[in-house]
C-alpha cells in the first residue's frame, strides 16, 4: 500500500478546511459532539484482539474434521446402531470445549485491551480530558505529546518543537518536523515537543485503520507450533485417502459381511484416522494461556507471542522502567559554577513548570522545587533520545538546558568526571547549565556553562534480580541496553548481580556495521548512552547471528527496537506509541512477570508436541491398520484364502481413545512444563508417532490374525477375537501415553495407572461388557492379546530410547528428586 504523505487527493484538500464553528482552544461542543455521533462521523474502528462470538461459535462448529465425523455419524445412525454412533460426542465436545475456552479468552482479552488502550487527550467544552479511542469524533482537537500515538489523521494547529515518527508506516526512523497546516496520519507518533491536531479522517476513513484491523487480530499467524500441525494435517490427509478409498472397497466389495455391518466396519476404520482433537488441544492450550497471563495483567496482543518468548535466547532490556522503577527521587543539588543556588533552584522550578509532558527525571525535579518564579518562556527545546538535552530560554533570565553531562561537556571536564563518579554508584546524574544562545538556535546548546549536577536516586525493582537469576538459569542472555550514562547503567546492573557491569559499553564508541556490532553483542551485556537508531540496530544484530530476540522498553525511544524484535514487551506504563506496537504488554508495570510469560509458552509448546504425539500415532496404526486389513482383503480372491474385515466396531476405536488419548491429551496439554522450547516441533513429532503408530498398528493386526476365526465364525467368537485384537492395541497404546508423559511426576503416574484402571473396568463389568460388546472370556485368545501387547510395548520402549540416542535428548525418565515445581494439572 503506498503512503500519500503530500495529501494531493481532492477530499483531503476539502478534509482540511476547518469549519468556522470549531475552537482550536475550546474544541468541539457537546452539541456539536452529538451531531457528529448522529451523522456516524465517528472512530467506529474494529475493536483490537478477539474475534466476535458469532466467528467463534463458526470456526469451532463448522470445520473439515466436524464435517467428516458428521457425514460418517451419519451412516452409522443408518445401520440402526446408534451405540456405535458414539464418536458423534466428539463433535459436540470439541465445539463446545473449543467455544467456551475461546470466550473465557475473549472476555479476559476485551477487559485487558480497554486497561492498555491509548486514551487520546481530547479538547471539549473548553477541557482537556482523556477518551477511548472510539469516542473520537470528526474536528476533535486532541492534544500531543512526547511518546503520544496519533489515533486518526488530521492536521496540526498547534505545534511546539513537534516531532512526528512514522517510521510505523514509511520505514524512515527520522523523525519528521511538523508545523500549523502540515497533516499527521494515524500509527505514527509523537518522538519530541507537543501541539494539538484536529481530527480530519476517522473510522475506516483513516490511513492506518486496515492495516490496524489486519495487523491486531488475536490469531496464529506465524505461528511456528500452528504452522507444525497443519504440516501433520495435511500428511494426514494424504493418507486418509488411499487408506479410506481401500477400506471401502474392502468392507462393501471384499467382505461377505452384509452391507449394515460392512459399513459399521467402514466407519470404524475411518474414525480413528481422524486427529478430531489435535487443533482443539492446540487452540485450548493457547487460550488457557491467554486466561492465565491475563490473571497476572499480562495482555497478550498476538497469540504467537506466547510461543515466541519461550524460544527467546536474548531478552534486551532497557534499565529505566524495567530494572528500576519509573519514579525517581532528587537526592542531591551540587552546584559546580558561578550562580547562586537559588538562581539555579528557580531555573529548575520553571523548566519542570513549562514541561507539558514531564518524563521521570522532570517529576522528580518537580516534586523538589514546586514553586515556579513565573518567568516567561521565549524558545523551547524539547527533550529527545537521540539529543539527551532539553531547554528552555527565558529572556533576560538566560538560556537554561537540562540533560546528561557526558553530552553536554568535555568528557575531561572536572564536573564530567565529577558526574562519571556519581554515577558509578548507581546514580543518575543530569547537568543543568546555562548557554550562550537560545535553544532554538540550529547550533544549540553551543558553548554551554556548568552549573549545577541534578542527582536522582533510582529505586531497583525488588523483584528484578530474582528475574534476572532466572533468565540465567534458563540460558537466557540479558542484555541491559539503556540511554543512561553507561557507568551508571553499569552499576545498576552490578547490583542485580548481572555480570559484566564494571564493563558497560559506552554506545558512541560502537562500530556502525551490523558484523562488528553483532560481536560486541556478543561479548557484551551492558551498554549505555544508545541511541533509538542502535537499539534497533543492536536488535538486528542480534538477529543476524541466528538470536531469537525479545526487547523490553516503556519509552518513545524503544519504539524502532520493540517493532523489529522476535517479541516486543511494553510497560502498561509506557507511552502509547510502545504498548501499541509491542505484542506483550505487562500491565501492571513487572519485569517479573516475563518468566510467567516463558513459562506459559513453553507449557503450550511443550504439551502440544505430547498432545501431537498421542493423535499422530492414533493415526497412523488406524490407516496402517486399514491398510493391513484392505490388502489381504483385496488379495484373498486371487490367492483364494477367506477375506477378512475390519475387527472392530464403531464403539470399540470409541473407547480405546477414550483412555489412551482423550482424556490423558486434555490434562496433559494444560500441565505444567518447564522443557525449552526447541525448533523442530514436526521433525520430533513424526520422529516418535510413525513408528510408534506403525507399532501399534502392526501388534494389533498380528494378534488379530492369531485368533481369527474367518467371516462365518458365531457372533459370540467374533465379539471375542475382536475383544482380544482391541486389548493389544489398548495395551501397548497406553504405554506410548506412558513415554509420551515423560518426565514422570506423581500424578502423570497417576494419571497413567487410573487410565488402565479404567479399562479394566471397562472389560470386567457386565453393564459395560454388553454395552460394548466386549467378551475377554476366551483366556487363550485374551492371553495371547496380552503378549502381542507386552511385545509391542518393548517395541515402543526400543523406540524412544533409539530416538532420545539419536537426537541427544537429555529429558531423564524421572526428574531428579521429583521436583514439585514440575506441578500437578491445572
Amino acid at each position: 500500500m503506498a503512503l500519500d504523505l503530500d495529501g494531493d487527493r481532492a477530499d483531503d484538500a476539502q478534509a482540511d478546511i476547518r469549519p468556522a464553528q470549531v475552537s482550536v482552544r475550546t474544541g468541539l461542543t457537546a452539541e456539536q459532539v452529538a451531531e457528529r455521533v448522529a451523522a456516524g462521523q465517528t472512530n467506529d474502528v474494529p475493536e483490537r484482539g478477539s474475534r466476535s462470538v458469532r466467528d467463534i461459535v463458526r470456526a469451532n462448529v463448522f470445520t473439515r474434521i466436524n464435517a467428516i465425523l458428521a457425514v460418517l455419524l451419519v451412516i452409522v445412525l443408518a445401520t440402526g446402531s446408534p451405540i456405535d454412533g458414539m464418536f458423534g460426542l466428539i463433535i459436540i465436545a470439541n465445539s463446545g470445549i473449543g467455544i467456551i475456552q475461546e470466550l473465557r479468552a475473549k472476555r479476559t482479552l476485551d477487559k485487558l485491551t480497554i486497561v492498555g488502550q491509548a486514551r487520546p487527550v481530547v479538547r471539549r467544552d473548553g477541557a482537556s480530558g482523556d477518551l477511548s479511542p472510539h469516542d473520537v469524533v470528526l474536528d476533535d482537537i486532541i492534544e500531543l505529546g512526547s511518546g503520544d500515538q496519533i489515533v486518526v489523521d488530521g492536521v496540526i494547529e498547534e505545534a511546539e518543537a513537534l516531532e512526528v515518527d512514522e517510521s510505523l508506516l514509511t520505514g524512515e526512523s527520522d523523525p519528521v518536523v511538523k508545523r500549523p497546516g502540515d497533516k499527521v496520519l494515524s500509527g505514527s507518533f509523537v518522538a519530541a515537543g507537543g501541539g494539538a491536531y484536529r481530527a480530519t479522517k476517522v473510522g475506516k476513513d483513516a490511513y492506518a485503520a486496515k492495516l490496524a484491523d489486519e495487523a491486531s487480530k488475536f490469531s496464529l499467524v506465524n505461528s511456528e507450533l500452528r504452522t507444525g500441525i497443519d504440516k501433520i494435517l495435511k500428511l494426514v490427509t494424504y493418507l486418509l485417502i488411499p487408506a479410506g478409498l481401500l477400506t471401502i472397497y474392502n468392507q462393501l466389495f471384499s467382505s461377505r459381511e452384509g452391507l449394515f455391518d460392512s459399513l459399521r466396519g467402514m466407519v470404524a476404520a475411518l474414525v480413528p484416522m481422524v486427529p478430531e482433537g489435535l487443533v482443539l488441544m492446540t487452540s485450548i492450550a493457547f487460550a488457557v494461556g491467554v486466561v492465565r497471563l491475563g490473571r497476572r495483567n499480562c495482555l497478550v496482543q498476538e497469540l504467537p507471542a506466547i510461543e515466541g518468548l519461550a524460544r527467546v535466547d536474548v531478552v534486551c532490556a532497557d534499565k529505566t522502567g524495567t530494572l528500576t522503577e519509573n519514579g525517581m527521587r532528587l537526592a542531591d543539588l551540587r552546584v559546580v559554577g558561578d550562580r547562586p543556588q537559588a538562581q539555579i533552584e528557580q531555573a529548575l522550578a520553571a523548566l519542570a513548570a513549562d514541561d507539558p509532558r514531564p518524563n521521570a527525571s522532570m517529576q522528580a525535579v518537580a516534586e523538589a522545587y514546586p514553586q515556579a518564579p513565573g518567568w516567561r518562556a521565549t524558545a523551547v527545546a524539547p527533550f529527545s533520545s537521540a539529543k539527551k538535552w532539553s531547554g528552555i530560554s527565558y529572556g533576560d533570565n538566560g538560556n537554561w538546558v537540562l540533560g546528561a553531562p557526558d553530552v553536554l561537556l568535555d568528557p575531561d571536564n572536572d564536573t564530567a568526571r565529577e558526574a562519571e563518579r556519581i554515577g558509578a554508584k548507581g546514580l543518575r546524574v543530569l547537568l543543568v547549565a546555562s548557554s550562550d544562545r537560545t535553544v532554538d538556535d540550529a547550533a544549540a546548546p553551543s558553548t554551554v556553562t556548568a552549573q549545577a549536577l541534578v542527582v536522582l536516586e533510582q529505586r531497583v525493582r525488588p523483584d528484578a534480580r530474582e528475574t534476572l537469576e532466572f533468565f540465567d538459569d534458563q540460558d537466557v542472555q540479558v542484555k541491559v541496553i539503556s540511554g543512561d550514562n553507561a557507568i551508571s547503567v553499569g552499576a545498576v546492573a552490578e547490583s542485580l548481580g548481572l555480570a559484566g557491569g564494571k564493563d558497560a559499553v559506552d554506545a558512541r564508541t560502537l562500530p556502525e556495521d551490523t558484523a562488528g556490532l553483532a560481536d560486541t553483542l556478543e561479548h557484551s551485556r551492558i551498554f549505555g548512552r544508545v541511541r533509538p537508531d542502535q537499539k534497533r540496530a543492536m536488535v538486528a544484530a542480534l538477529q543476524s547471528r541466528g538470536h531469537t530476540v525479545a526487547m523490553t522498553g516503556d519509552g518513545v525511544n524503544d519504539v524502532l527496537a520493540l517493532k523489529d524484535a522476535d517479541i516486543g514487551v511494553a510497560m502498561g506504563a509506557g507511552s502509547p506509541a510502545t504498548r501499541a506496537v509491542a505484542q506483550i504488554v505487562l500491565l501492571d508495570n513487572k519485569f517479573a512477570t516475563l518468566p510467567y510469560v516463558v513459562g506459559e509458552g513453553r507449557r503450550v509448546i511443550g504439551n502440544i508436541e505430547r498432545v501431537s504425539n498421542l493423535f499422530l500415532t492414533k493415526t497412523v496404526y488406524s490407516v496402517l491398520l486399514a491398510l493391513l486389513v484392505g490388502v489381504t482383503g483385496v488379495l484373498s480372491k486371487p490367492f483364494g484364502f477367506d477375506p477378512i474385515s475390519y475387527p472392530f466396531l464403531p464403539r470399540h476405536v470409541t473407547i480405546a481413545a477414550w483412555f489412551t488419548i482423550g482424556v490423558p491429551a486434555f490434562i496433559l496439554s494444560l500441565a505444567p512444563n518447564n522443557e525449552r522450547a526447541r525448533t523442530g516441533f514436526v521433525a520430533r513429532v513424526l520422529r516418535l508417532a510413525i513408528p510408534s503408530g506403525i507399532v501399534v498398528g502392526v501388534a494389533t493386526f498380528v494378534c488379530y490374525l492369531l485368533v481369527y476365526q474367518g467371516q462365518d465364525a458365531d457372533h459370540t467368537t467374533k465379539v471375542q477375537v475382536s475383544t482380544s485384537a482391541l486389548i493389544t492395541l489398548i495395551t501397548v497404546a497406553l504405554w506410548v501415553l506412558a513415554v509420551v508423559a515423560r518426565p514422570y511426576v506423581w500424578w502423570k503416574l497417576i494419571l497413567i495407572v487410573a487410565s488402565a484402571v479404567a479399562y479394566v473396568g471397562l472389560f470386567l463389568i457386565p453393564f459395560t461388557r454388553d454395552f460394548f460388546q466386549l467378551d475377554p472370556t476366551n483366556w487363550a485368545w485374551t492371553s495371547i492379546a496380552f503378549v502381542c501387547g507386552a511385545i509391542g510395548a518393548v517395541c515402543i520402549e526400543a523406540v524412544w530410547w533409539i530416538g532420545r540416542a539419536v537426537t541427544k535428548d537429555g529429558r531423564t525418565v524421572f526428574k531428579r528428586g521429583w521436583r514439585a515445581h514440575d506441578g500437578a494439572p491445572a
